[in-house]
């Protein structure tokens, strides 16, 4: 299945390639990619022509889900993955450049310093699809607040009360295996990170 949407992708950006759309990276106001995203969303859809037309074809803000806990209960929120850039897939020219230039919130193209901007490498573009992509096949990864070496306290579960240190991070499954102190011996648990509370 990812392999599938792989080739297809690859396949997409060769043709994009041969039509001359290059992916470029623009710099932002911090907290305007939305509204950067929003307005040059406006600007394609007033351009004339059919979508497989027009000079500049799509905008995206990298993002990726991550779940947090708020008040004790985890919340899934999207965390941008390159805070300040907006990434546009378009035709480079004179109009393109000025049109995108124009559109409040944006700073500069990336790259362009003396000259045109320099369109993302595939390797770049592919890793940055990629990403979302992936992200969206396995779901959000979690964002555990705690590290190794980190000291504990066991809130909840057949360990509650107890006190630890924290030997390993599971990102991916929001787990933390941490040595706690059971008849005198250091034995190691796994708990979910909604359990513990850091010192």
């Amino acid at each position: 299945m990812v392999e599938e949407a792989d080739d297809t992708l690859k396949e997409r950006l060769q043709s994009d390639r041969e039509e001359g759309l290059r992916w470029y990276a623009l710099q932002t106001y911090s907290g305007h990619e939305n509204k950067v995203k929003k307005l040059l969303e406006r600007k394609i859809e007033e351009m004339d022509g059919g979508p497989e037309e027009k000079p500049i074809r799509e905008v995206i803000v990298p993002t990726q889900e991550v779940v947090e806990i708020k008040g004790g209960k985890k919340v899934t929120k999207e965390k941008r993955l390159y805070p300040g850039y907006v990434l546009v897939q378009m035709k480079l020219d004179q109009e393109t450049m000025h049109e995108i230039n124009n559109v409040q919130g944006v700073i500069r193209f990336l790259g362009g310093e003396g000259g045109d901007p320099q369109p993302l490498k595939e390797a770049e573009i592919n890793k940055i699809l990629g990403i979302t992509e992936e992200m969206e096949e396995a779901g959000p990864e979690e964002e555990v607040p705690f590290h190794t070496g980190q000291a504990v306290e066991i809130q909840e579960g057949p360990f509650s009360d107890f006190s630890g240190t924290v030997e390993e991070v599971f990102h991916d499954k929001g787990k933390v295996r941490v040595q706690v102190s059971l008849f005198g011996r250091p034995t190691s648990v796994e708990l979910d990170y909604t359990q513990l509370e850091g010192y």
